[in-house]
C-alpha cells in the first residue's frame, strides 16, 4: 500500500518522428528548435513544483510520450537530473522511459542508463513486419531485435515490450508468432493490449479489415496462456510481469490503478493529489509562453467526491488480478463495500463475473471477458 506523502511522477515528451496511424496520444512531429523551447519549458513547470512536493517520497519517474527516446539523450538525462535535484527521489525508484526502436541508438541507451533509467518499455506492437507497415511504425522487427540487444549491451536488465492484437488483417497465427518471439526474448514484462480504433485517428476513417470478436477473445486468451506457458503471471487486464511476486510488475502503473498520488509534468499531463484531479493545457505553444511569462499551465483543476473516490477505487482496482481491498475500502471510507455496492455485488457474484478471495473482491476469468459491463455498474 502507498503512503499519502508518496508520489509518482509522469513527464510527457510529445514529440513523435510520425505519427502512426491509431495514435490518439498528444504526440506531432516537431524542429529542433521547437524541441528545445519544449524542455526550456518543461524544466520551469518542474521547478515550479518543487517546494509544493517537498516533503514527499518520489517512488517511480516515467517517461511517456510521444517518443522519448526521439530527441537527443541529454534533454532527457537533464531533466532526470533536475527532477533528483528538485525532488525527494528514493535511491531504488523505478525509472522508466518509453523508446521507440529505430530512434535510440546504443550510446544513447548507454546515456539512459549512466542518468539512473533503470527500466525500459519498448513499443514493438508486432514481430510481423506486414502490420507493422499497416501500423504506421517507422520500425521493422530487424529494428527492434537491435534496439533489445542494444539495450541489454548497454546494462538495462528490467525491460518491458508492448504487444498489440486485434490489428488490420491480423490473424490468429500471426499475433501467436508476435508472442512467442516476445516470449523467447524473455522481457521482464510484456504489456498486451487489444488495438481500438480510436475517433480522430487515421484509422477511424479507413475501411478497415479488423479480427472479427470471437477472435478478439480467441487471442486474449492465448495471450494469457502462452505467457503463463513462459513465465508470466497477469496482474492486471492486459499486463504480465515474469516471474512470481510483485518484483517485476510495474510499480508507476500500479499507482494509477490503486489510486496512488501522481504528478504530472509536461503538455497536456494529468495529476491526481490527495483526491485532486488536475491537468495542463495542450497547445505548445501556449505551454511555452505561459512558462516564459512564470504562468501556471494547469488548465482543469476538480476535487474529487466520496462518491467519485469510491467509483475510481472500484473500477481501476478490479482491472488488477488481486482485485480490490474490502478492509481498505472500509478504512478509507467508512462504509462497507457490500452496503455501497450491494445489487452489482449480488448480480456479478450470482453470474460468477466475480468472487470473494480473503478480504478481496476480484473479477472471475469469466469476469474478466466482460470486464467493462462490469466495472461500469460500480458507476453510481
Amino acid at each position: 500500500m502507498h503512503s499519502s506523502q508518496d508520489l509518482s511522477i509522469y513527464v510527457h515528451v510529445p514529440f513523435c518522428a510520425r505519427k502512426c496511424l491509431y495514435c490518439d496520444f498528444l504526440s506531432f512531429q516537431a524542429e529542433k528548435e521547437l524541441i528545445s523551447s519544449y524542455f526550456e519549458a518543461l524544466s520551469k513547470e518542474i521547478r515550479s513544483y518543487a517546494d509544493t512536493y517537498k516533503d514527499y517520497t518520489v517512488k517511480s519517474v516515467f517517461f511517456g510520450g510521444g517518443t522519448p527516446s526521439l530527441p537527443d539523450a541529454e534533454y532527457i538525462c537533464d531533466i532526470l537530473k533536475l527532477l533528483h535535484s528538485e525532488f525527494n527521489i528514493t535511491e531504488d525508484a523505478e525509472i522508466t522511459t518509453e523508446l521507440n526502436p529505430g530512434t535510440a541508438s546504443f550510446d544513447k541507451l548507454k546515456a539512459y542508463r549512466a542518468a539512473g533509467i533503470n527500466r525500459l518499455s519498448i513499443g514493438a506492437q508486432s514481430f510481423d513486419d506486414k502490420e507493422l507497415k499497416t501500423l504506421g511504425r517507422i520500425h521493422d522487427s530487424a529494428a527492434f531485435y537491435k534496439t533489445y540487444e542494444d539495450a541489454q549491451r548497454a546494462g538495462f536488465t528490467n525491460i518491458n515490450i508492448d504487444l498489440m492484437s486485434a490489428l488490420p488483417d491480423q490473424t490468429l497465427e500471426t499475433y501467436l508468432s508476435t508472442l512467442k518471439k516476445a516470449v523467447e526474448l524473455k522481457p521482464t514484462h510484456i504489456s498486451a493490449y487489444s488495438l481500438i480504433v480510436e475517433e480522430g485517428t487515421p484509422f477511424f476513417d479507413m475501411d478497415l479489415d479488423l479480427p472479427d470478436e470471437d477472435t478478439d477473445r480467441l487471442m486474449y486468451h492465448e495471450t494469457k496462456r502462452i505467457l503463463e506457458e513462459g513465465g508470466y503471471h497477469r496482474y492486471e487486464i492486459s499486463n504480465y510481469a515474469y516471474g512470481d511476486g510483485e518484483k517485476n510488475e510495474c510499480y508507476h502503473n500500479k499507482i494509477y490503478w490503486e489510486r496512488g498520488n501522481y504528478l504530472g509534468l509536461g503538455l497536456g499531463s494529468s495529476s491526481m493529489i490527495d483526491n485532486v484531479r488536475f491537468s495542463n493545457i495542450t497547445d505548445i505553444m501556449e505551454y511555452i509562453k505561459r512558462l516564459s511569462d512564470s504562468e501556471s499551465v494547469v488548465e482543469e483543476r476538480e476535487e474529487l467526491s466520496e462518491k467519485a473516490c469510491m467509483e475510481e477505487f472500484m473500477f481501476l482496482g478490479l482491472r488488477l488480478v488481486k482485485g480490490v481491498d474490502a478492509d481498505l475500502f472500509y478504512r478509507q471510507f467508512g462504509q462497507k463495500l457490500e452496503d455501497v455496492y450491494a445489487g452489482p455485488l449480488i448480480k456479478y457474484e450470482t453470474l460468477g463475473l466475480i468472487e470473494r478471495v480473503g478480504n478481496n473482491l476480484r473479477l472471475t476469468e469469466k469476469g474478466f471477458d466482460v470486464s467493462n459491463t462490469v466495472m461500469a455498474e460500480f458507476c453510481f
